[in-house]
């Protein structure tokens, strides 16, 4: 299929855990009606972007939200890029504290697993007269420094997490494993998004000559945290195809392989 359809799902996150697993089912069956063939949710999606809070949300690899997007993927037979949640994992600390992982789990239109990535480079910043955050302080680092890839039906698609992006190697190596789709959901905040947002999704883009897809939560002014929004897609040529604004919207775009190759045909820098 030289292309097809997919959607960002930018939904607005509350402390309400069973409020944010009926607001992600409905986006998504939106989604997959208006013909999207994969679908993504943001990072974090489930609770409130706060470490102090993701203790009392996290789950395990078979708990309600990994359950709910496995049903979700395969009652609208779609592949679901499940954004993230907080993953309670097998393995543990050195004080013997279960490793809690911040994961993006994918599943087929069967609803069964088909990749897992775990975000290899963890928030942590200090931004002088702005926002501190240490992600690191919950969150253990995850093991895949070359990305995720998994295969679709439209060919592979890579698959990183939010702070990942800054580290362009990452994109590189999914690309050379034959990606021609990068997805990112991210939960940019109100000081790095305007700064870097567009900047960074469209030089992901630009660098590799593959479409980007960068998803966020909605803007919820009501939580400490909040997100700066503006999912969106980017072309190989490094211009938006698909852009929102803050607010709660499903955002479809269509992924033109044969645009692609045009584009890598036309500007050759080395594939």
């Amino acid at each position: 299929m030289a292309s097809y359809k997919i959607a960002l799902i930018q939904m607005t996150v509350t402390p309400d855990k069973d409020e944010n697993m009926e607001t992600a089912a409905r986006l998504v069956h939106e989604a997959a009606a208006g013909g999207a063939k994969i679908v993504c949710l943001p990072e974090i999606w489930n609770c409130p972007y706060e470490v102090k809070l993701f203790a009392g949300y996290a789950e395990p690899a078979d708990g309600p939200a990994v359950e709910l997007m496995s049903d979700l993927a395969r009652q609208n037979e779609v592949f679901l890029v499940g954004g993230t949640i907080p993953e309670i994992s097998g393995e543990k600390t050195p004080d013997g504290a279960a490793k809690v992982y911040n994961t993006s789990f994918v599943f087929d239109p069967s609803g069964a697993p088909l990749a897992k990535h775990r975000k290899s480079h963890l928030f942590d910043i200090a931004i002088e007269g702005g926002l501190h955050f240490r992600e690191s302080d919950f969150f253990a680092v995850g093991g895949q420094p070359d990305g995720t890839l998994f295969e679709t039906d439209f060919g592979t698609v890579g698959l990183a997490v939010c702070f990942d992006v800054r580290f362009p190697e990452m994109f590189r190596k999914m690309t050379e494993g034959g990606a021609h789709l990068i997805f990112l959901p991210a939960a940019f905040n109100m000081t790095t998004g305007p700064a870097h947002w567009e900047i960074l999704a469209k030089s992901r883009a630009l660098d590799n000559q593959v479409f980007f897809a960068a998803c966020a939560p909605a803007r919820n002014t009501k939580t400490r945290f909040i997100a700066y929004g503006h999912s969106c897609v980017v072309t190989p040529w490094g211009e938006y195809c698909a852009a929102a604004d803050s607010r709660e919207t499903v955002l479809y775009a269509t992924i033109d392989k044969g645009y692609m190759e045009k584009v890598r045909a036309e500007l050759p820098i080395g594939h």
